[in-house]
């Protein structure tokens, strides 16, 4: 008898306990959706690989179940995720009182026009020589090649640990069961995190005690502006500022790079527009081979369009989180405070009512618009309040890198270049070019 009792307290506990997990508790009206299965949610379908360049079927199936706001659980916490532009406008111009994002950036304001007009000669200088490189090479990878592009100078080969390897299991581990495990992703992430913060931490107060011997590279810049009176830089804020700036060379240029240049492949008359363009500054230079002004930067319209196009089709970012801080009524329904909302810019992106043809590469549909920021159909940077602190620095790089390539070099794509969304954006296979060195079409005078 007692068993029987027992075996039915456990059945309707059990029972209790997956209602209660498939019909939250909330003060109003929750967004439609399911919960998926106790413990897992929905997370085996949310990191299920795909090979389209469209929304990812994920998303795109329960938009057309539930609509554009729905909820979900991934990785064991509740979500409401959005494909609503108004909404996703709403949590961008939140400050802290409202949402908050997973990591804490404190430096969105801090890297402003005087340093990046500093960096341009630096950057030139390190895409120059690395195209160079290459063109002596049978082949490279261009993502790997690219995701090591020099931000910051440390002795790897003296260092108790390798930067880069840091950042990897970061990135590895980004949006991850939150299990915190010796050898899960989740623990790599964290662990990775911590440790790149430690070494960039030494290298800064290293490089105060001697700011003048390593003047090549950002992390000069952000110190020189450390140390003038009146800056808004903290150590803290520069910590910060350098791991975003090293995660987007790492991560975000390097895939964005690799996404322009199969781009450019694939479309001739893209690149013939692109090489008009850049070989126009060099003709109206008293010098070709003099490096790239901030005027001459900012004069690169069809460059940043081109841009822009590559990051949106591209959708690096696949996924945006934040953290409800309250409770929100929006559109009728509840987003209860503790609840994660997914942001989700492939939604936006490829919105048919905002693009046409939206799947199609076309750059010329930026003419005329504002191609600088954010906005409710644009979020390949974050946007508003949390407007990406590495987008410049993603453009300066990139526009550059494109200004170096097509101006002095052509190549030859040699194998690779299919995607997988996983959801992150990655190339299963690389993608293999061949860099080739032009004649001299611009002689220096």
């Amino acid at each position: 008898m007692w068993a029987l009792c027992l075996g039915a307290l456990v059945i309707i506990s059990f029972t209790h306990w997956v209602y209660r997990w498939r019909n939250p508790r909330c003060n109003g009206k929750l967004p439609p959706g399911s919960m998926g299965l106790p413990l897992l949610g929905e997370t085996i379908q949310f990191f299920s690989p795909n090979t389209s360049s469209d929304i990812p079927p994920y998303v795109k199936e329960r938009m057309k179940r539930y609509g554009p706001i729905f909820r979900t659980n991934l990785v064991g916490r509740p979500v409401v995720a959005s494909t609503d532009p108004d909404l996703n406008y709403f949590i961008f111009q939140q400050r802290d009182s409202c949402f908050r994002a997973g990591i804490q950036r404190r430096s969105q304001k801090s890297l402003d026009v005087k340093i990046l007009k500093k960096m341009l000669p630096e950057v030139q200088q390190a895409a120059s020589k690395r195209l160079q490189l290459w063109s002596h090479q049978d082949t490279i990878e261009l993502k790997e090649a690219t995701a090591s592009q020099k931000l910051i100078s440390y002795d790897k080969e003296n260092s108790s640990e390798n930067l880069r390897d840091n950042f990897v299991a970061f990135m590895q581990g980004l949006i991850s069961f939150p299990l915190e495990m010796p050898g899960t992703a989740y623990h790599k992430y964290l662990q990775g995190r911590k440790r790149a913060m430690k070494m960039l931490k030494n290298l800064l107060h290293e490089r105060r005690a001697n700011l003048i011997k390593h003047q090549s590279d950002i992390f000069y810049f952000v110190l020189e502006e450390l140390q003038n009176e009146g800056s808004i830089l903290t150590e803290a804020i520069a910590l910060d500022l350098m791991f975003v700036l090293l995660f987007a060379s790492f991560e975000t240029t390097s895939i964005a790079i690799t996404m322009a240049v199969k781009f450019l492949s694939d479309h001739p008359l893209v690149l013939n527009k692109l090489m008009e363009e850049h070989e126009a500054i060099l003709k109206i230079r008293e010098n070709a081979d003099s490096s790239i002004k901030w005027k001459e930067y900012k004069s690169m319209t069809f460059t940043f369009q081109f841009i822009n196009e590559t990051v949106r089709l591209a959708n690096i970012v696949p996924v945006i989180f934040r953290k409800a801080l309250r409770e929100i009524q929006f559109k009728g329904y509840t987003i209860p405070a503790g609840w994660a909302i997914m942001v989700c810019p492939p939604a936006v992106h490829l919105y048919r009512e905002k693009y046409e043809d939206p799947l199609a590469f076309n750059p010329w549909r930026w003419e005329g618009q504002n191609i600088t920021g954010a906005s409710k159909h644009f979020m390949a940077f974050g946007g508003g309040m949390r407007f990406c602190v590495g987008a410049e620095i993603t453009k300066v790089q990139m526009a550059v890198f494109l200004h170096c390539l097509v101006t002095k070099y052509r190549w030859q794509a040699i194998k690779g270049g299919n995607i997988v969304q996983t959801p992150g954006l990655q190339f299963p296979n690389g993608y293999h070019i061949k860099i080739i060195e032009n004649e001299t079409r611009f002689n220096s005078t």
